[in-house]
C-alpha cells in the first residue's frame, strides 16, 4: 500500500555524550543546504537535559505574505497528536474516572464490537476499527465542518476489519474515538484538557488545538513542491481531535516530552505502559532505534505538513522536527541531525535534479493502473509540466523525473518505473516491488 512513513533510524554507530559540544556549523550547514535546494520549510530543535541546545527554521510560514519561518512558527503536527491523547488518557485512568479495561460500548454503542473494545485496545491500536482517513469519500469531507454525532456514523458504517486484541493496525478513528471519550468522562473540551491538564503543567505557549490557520498568529500554511512551493489544501479541524489537530512549535514538543519522562504529567506506572510496546506500539508512543540507542517518540502528518518528534530516555535528549514543505524524507534528515550532533561522519546530501519534460512527453505515462495481487489502483495525471500520482482513497503526489521513465516521490520513498510498450509501471516503495498493468479505456 503507497502510504507516508518514519521508518526507523537503523544506523549503527558508536553513541559517545559529547552532547553540548555538537558541530553547530555542520548543523547550520546541513539546513543551508536544504534551504536552497528547495529540499524543505521546516523547523527543528534539540534540548539536552531540558536544555535547548539548537534551533533553526528555514523557508517560509505564509509565502504569500513573504513571512519567513522562525522559533514563533506555530505548524499542525498531526499524529504526534495522539501522544498528547495518550497522556490525557492515562490522566483520567490515574483520576479513577477512566480504565483501560472500559468497554467502547459504555460510550459509542453503535460502533461493531463495541462492546469487546476496550480503552487500551484503542490506545494500542488493537480495536479492529476501520481508519476513517482511508474513507473513499475522505479527501471530499476532510475539507468541511464536521461533529461528533456524524464521525461517530462514518466511523460506525463500516465492518470490524478483525477481532479486538488479534493484532495491530494503525487507525486514526481510535484516537478520534478516545478524544471524544476524554471529553464525556471530563465534561470539558478537548481543548481544554490539552490547555488545563498538558499545556499550563509544562508550561507550553504555542501549542494548543487548531482551527483555521492564521498567518498573522505566527501560523504557518503548508505547501508542496511543483515547479516551486505551492500552497496545500487545508484540512478543517472539526474532524482530526486527538488524532491529528494539535498546533505546536519543536521546542514545545520537546517540552512536552521532557515533561512526559519526567513524569510530571503521569506517574510511573502510567509512563510504563505507556512505553511498554505491543507490535511496535504503545500508548501513543512508538520506538525509534538508533544505534545503540532507542527513543520513544511519534511522526506525523496533516495536509503537507510532516512531522517528528523523539526523546532519548537514557540521553535526555528530545530531538523535534515539523515542515510545512518537504521534499527531502523526514527520515534521511533524522539520520543527518542525529549523526551530526553525536559526532559521526556525515557528508551532505547530493541532491539530484529531476530531467525536464514537456507535457507532451508526459501523456505517454497518463492512466489508470491495477493488478489483481494489489488493493489499490494507481491513477496517473498531470497538471502542466508536472506528473502526479494518486492512489485510490488517498491524496495526489508529484512525480519528479529522475532518468528514462522513472519517476520518484523522494518524501515518502516512492519509485514508478515506466515500461510504456507493455503498459506497464513498477511501484518500489519500502522493499515492496509491484507491477501493475495500465486499463485499457
Amino acid at each position: 500500500m503507497i502510504k507516508y512513513y518514519l521508518s526507523v533510524l537503523l544506523l549503527s554507530i558508536s553513541l559517545n555524550t559529547s552532547a553540548q559540544s555538537f558541530d553547530k556549523d555542520k548543523m547550520n550547514a546541513l539546513f543551508d543546504h536544504i534551504e536552497s535546494n528547495n529540499q524543505g520549510m521546516m523547523s527543528i530543535a534539540i534540548s539536552y537535559d531540558n536544555e535547548e541546545v539548537y534551533h533553526r527554521s528555514i523557508g517560509y510560514a505564509s509565502i504569500a505574505d513573504n513571512i519567513k519561518a522562525s522559533n514563533k512558527t506555530k505548524y499542525r503536527i498531526g499524529s504526534i497528536s495522539k501522544t498528547f491523547t495518550a497522556t490525557l488518557i492515562m490522566q483520567l485512568v490515574e483520576q479513577e474516572k477512566l480504565s483501560l479495561s472500559t468497554k467502547l460500548s459504555e460510550f459509542f454503542p453503535t460502533i461493531k464490537n463495541a462492546d469487546k473494545i476496550t480503552i487500551e485496545n484503542l490506545l494500542q491500536h488493537r480495536s479492529g476499527i476501520f481508519n476513517i482517513t482511508s474513507d473513499e469519500n475522505f479527501l471530499k469531507w476532510m475539507l468541511k465542518e464536521t461533529n461528533q454525532k456524524q464521525m461517530v456514523e462514518r466511523i460506525a458504517q463500516y465492518e470490524p476489519q478483525f477481532k479486538p486484541n488479534a493484532k495491530m493496525s494503525y487507525s486514526n478513528s481510535n484516537y478520534i474515538l478516545l478524544s471524544y471519550i476524554a471529553e464525556k468522562v471530563s465534561g470539558k473540551s478537548y481543548a481544554d484538557l490539552l490547555k488545563n491538564n498538558i499545556a499550563k503543567s509544562c508550561h507550553l505557549h504555542d501549542t494548543y488545538y487548531g482551527g483555521k490557520i492564521n498567518p498573522q498568529n505566527n501560523e504557518a500554511y503548508s505547501y508542496e513542491m511543483l515547479d516551486k512551493w505551492q500552497l496545500s489544501v487545508e484540512s478543517d479541524m472539526s474532524f482530526p481531535q486527538g488524532a491529528g489537530g494539535v498546533v505546536s512549535t519543536p521546542t514545545d514538543l520537546n517540552k512536552f516530552f521532557n515533561c512526559l519522562f519526567n513524569k510530571e504529567l503521569v506517574n510511573d506506572k502510567s509512563l510504563k505502559a505507556m512505553t511498554k510496546l505491543k507490535e511496535g506500539y504503545g500508548y501513543g508512543l512508538f520506538q525509534l532505534p538508533f544505534g545503540s540507542k532507542k527513543a520513544f517518540g511519534h511522526n506525523g502528518r496533516i495536509d503537507e505538513f510532516y512531522s517528528m518528534a523523539s526523546y532519548f530516555p537514557q540521553d535526555s535528549l528530545a530531538f523535534s522536527y515539523i515542515s510545512n514543505g518537504q521534499v527531502m524524507p523526514i527520515n534521511d534528515i533524522a539520520i543527518a541531525v542525529l549523526s551530526i550532533y553525536f559526532g559521526k561522519n556525515y557528508k551532505l546530501p547530493e541532491f539530484k535534479k529531476g530531467l525536464k519534460l514537456s507535457t507532451q512527453e508526459l501523456d505517454k505515462y497518463i492512466g489508470t493502473y491495477s493488478v489483481s495481487t494489489f488493493p489499490l489502483k494507481i491513477t496517473i495525471f498531470k497538471k502542466g509540466n508536472t506528473l502526479f500520482a494518486q492512489a485510490t482513497g488517498q491524496g495526489a503526489f508529484p512525480l519528479k523525473a529522475t532518468e528514462k521513465d522513472v519517476f520518484t516521490f523522494d518524501t515518502a520513498g516512492i519509485i514508478l518505473e515506466f515500461t510504456p510498450k507493455k503498459n506497464e509501471m513498477t511501484l518500489k516503495q519500502g522493499g515492496g516491488i509491484h507491477t501493475l498493468k495500465k486499463e485499457m479505456q
